[in-house]
């Protein structure tokens, strides 16, 4: 069996069947954005298009905003905050992992009453 991105089924809102999609497609939908890894321009880039595609496609409902990363560029780091700034919906913020440097900074960004860490997630 090939190694790749895990399909869902995701059924289209009017749409009598449901379809494949990537399992990262179907997490987007749901307004769940994650850093697990160290942030850098593209990666900071993608999850800015991706909060500003889902507040323009609705800016009633909260983005999810889980991060596990050791880091990154403060460049990236400081755009990615000011993205989360600028879109109208709250942003959650949940540290899970390690969330060190700039990443700890993005967590500090969301939502004041809406920023959380599990339980043995680790701060620096």
């Amino acid at each position: 069996m090939p190694v790749g991105i895990p399909k869902v089924p995701f059924q289209v809102p009017g749409d009598n069947d449901a379809s494949w999609v990537d399992i990262y497609n179907r997490i987007y939908r749901e307004r769940l954005l994650f850093l697990g890894k160290e942030l850098d321009i593209q990666t900071s880039n993608q999850l800015a298009g991706i909060m500003i595609y889902l507040s323009i496609e609705s800016n009633s409902r909260d983005l999810f905003f889980f991060i596990n990363s050791p880091g990154g560029g403060i460049v990236s780091g400081l755009s990615l905050f000011d993205t989360m700034q600028a879109v109208e919906p709250d942003v959650h913020t949940l540290a899970m992992g390690l969330t060190a440097s700039i990443a700890a900074f993005l967590l500090v960004g969301g939502e004041i009453t809406k920023r959380r860490a599990f339980p043995h997630a680790r701060r620096q």
